[in-house]
Parts: C-alpha cells; sequence; structure tokens
C-alpha cells in the first residue's frame, strides 16, 4: 500500500512538472510567433440572467483565430493571458442592468476581469515584448487591448508570484469591518460593531440576483453606535497601488495569501459559478497558461 502511493504521488508530482514546463516554453514560444494567425479559445457570455448562476450561463468556443500582431498606428497591446481572476462583482455584469459603475457584459462576447498577461505584441511604446502586466483583459487565450492606459506593467523583482497580481480582495473585522456580501453578513456585523467603528463596502455579492433582497435588522446600530459607512471602488485607490507594493509585507513571512488555483480556460465557468456556493478557499485564479517567472 505505501509503495502504491508512493508511486501514485511521484507520478502526479511527475505530471504537473511535465504540464508547467509545457506551459513554461509554449508561453516563450508565443513572442517568436509574433505576426502569425493562431486559434484563440473564449469564454463566451450567452445572455442575461437573474436567476442563480450556472456553468452553462457561459459558453467554451474554440477556433476564433486570431492574428498575433498589435496594429500599426492602434497604440494597443496583443497578450498572452496567464491568470484570470474570478470577483463577485463580475456576477452584476450579468444582468441587463445599466445602473451600475460598471457597464453590463454584451452577450455573444467573451467575459471580461482583471489578469495577468505577457506582451506579445505591442504598438505602445509603455509596453515591450515580453513584459508581463496586470489590468483589465478577456477570459480567453490572447487579448488585443486597446485601452492600455488601464494595464500596468509587473517588476519581476518585488519578489510576488505572477498570480497575485489579480488585484484580490482583503477581508477584515476587528473595528473596522471590510464589507463584500452584503445581506446577512453585514447584518450581523452591524450587530457586533463597537461604538464608532467603521464599515468599508466594496461589494455585495449576497445581493447580485436581485430576486429577494434581504431586509436589515440591526440599522438602528448605524445610530446607537455611531458607526461610519463608506462605500468605494477599487479603482479609486488604484493609483496607490505601487506605493502598496513598496510597504507590502509580503516578503517578509507577515502576510498569509491563500489562492484557489484552477488550471486550463475549460474550467473557468465551474470556477466562477463555485464563487457563489462557497467552494472556494482563497482568492480564486484560473491558469490559462504559465510563465518562467
Amino acid at each position: 500500500m505505501g509503495t502504491g502511493m508512493g508511486y501514485h504521488n511521484h507520478s502526479v508530482l511527475y505530471s504537473n512538472y511535465n504540464r508547467r514546463l509545457k506551459q513554461v516554453r509554449e508561453v516563450n514560444m508565443e513572442i517568436d510567433l509574433a505576426g502569425k494567425t493562431i486559434e484563440n479559445k473564449q469564454i463566451l457570455f450567452k445572455s442575461y440572467t437573474n436567476k442563480s448562476l450556472k456553468e452553462t450561463d457561459m459558453e467554451l468556443k474554440p477556433g476564433n483565430p486570431i492574428k498575433l500582431e498589435a496594429p500599426k498606428g492602434s497604440n494597443a497591446v496583443l497578450v498572452k493571458n496567464l491568470y484570470l481572476s474570478c470577483d463577485p462583482y463580475m456576477r452584476g455584469r450579468m444582468r441587463d442592468f445599466l445602473g451600475s459603475y460598471i457597464p453590463p457584459f454584451s452577450p455573444g462576447s467573451a467575459i471580461e476581469g482583471f489578469g495577468v498577461s505577457k506582451v506579445v505584441d505591442s504598438d505602445d511604446p509603455n509596453f515591450k515584448r515580453g513584459e508581463f502586466v496586470a489590468g483589465i483583459t478577456n477570459w480567453e487565450e490572447y487579448t488585443l487591448i486597446h485601452k492600455t492606459g488601464q494595464l500596468r506593467t509587473i517588476q519581476q523583482d518585488d519578489g510576488i508570484p505572477l498570480s497575485y497580481h489579480v488585484l484580490p480582495s482583503r477581508n477584515c473585522r476587528i473595528d473596522i469591518y471590510f464589507d463584500n456580501v452584503g445581506g446577512g453578513t453585514l447584518d450581523a456585523a452591524l450587530a457586533n460593531m463597537r461604538t464608532h467603528g467603521c464599515v468599508a463596502v466594496c461589494g455585495m455579492v449576497s445581493q447580485k440576483p436581485r430576486t429577494d433582497l434581504h431586509s436589515f435588522r440591526n440599522m438602528f446600530s448605524i445610530i446607537s453606535k455611531r458607526i461610519t459607512i463608506k462605500g468605494f471602488l477599487q479603482s479609486d485607490f488604484i493609483h496607490l497601488y505601487p506605493r502598496f507594493l513598496e510597504d507590502i509585507t509580503y516578503k517578509q513571512g507577515k502576510i498569509i495569501y491563500i489562492e484557489n488555483m484552477n488550471h486550463g480556460l475549460e474550467s473557468a465557468p465551474a470556477a466562477f459559478v463555485g464563487l457563489f456556493s462557497g467552494k472556494n478557499v482563497g482568492k480564486q485564479v484560473i491558469c490559462i497558461c504559465l510563465a518562467s517567472e
């Protein structure tokens, strides 16, 4: 039994090593493929829904030829996507609702979200071939990004793994409560806040379906405990991200970061749906292709 289990573990490790080695070679080959046309797998958003999200609300579409080139004069960047972020706010973009801070997805188009990518070709002088970038991209293998102003170059000497750059959320609750859930969770927090406590509200994922909105029972705590509540978007503070990287204590081991890593673009719909049923522990990330770091 012990010998068999050891052989099994060795086989799994060897298989994972081979897969990672193959992916590293593939992503480095993309620079040499610049200008050629290849197939581009995508995850498409099918149609708006107010019901519980299902994997069938998304669709894997193979094919889709793309030329690995940033057209001259476009100021665009052509990237190979490496890691995709699964974030609760994306659920709100799957409703036909225009009153939000961000527009809904377009049915039949590739899903859009945060990601980490490698530049294959660039017509923007701020980004060079072979550089790693983070920002808004599509759920596909390759993306031609025209809005390059929202991209930032990842400095490889910061000691932080590439997948950590998908702009994760942080949660904590002591005197200050960071809320990204809403509903009963926020209601319970209000009941347990200390006097003069602060609540920062960045999301309400429990309210995304908008079919059965929660009624709050502890709103009076805002008055009795003189609680300050303020909403914000992560984009309000994106300009402070470089300073965050300077001050972060991750390299000293003082910040413990947990991520759920799914491999392959095909796994994206299941990983995203799992956000809303508690299947992930930590930041949910989709690894499309590894790169040598």
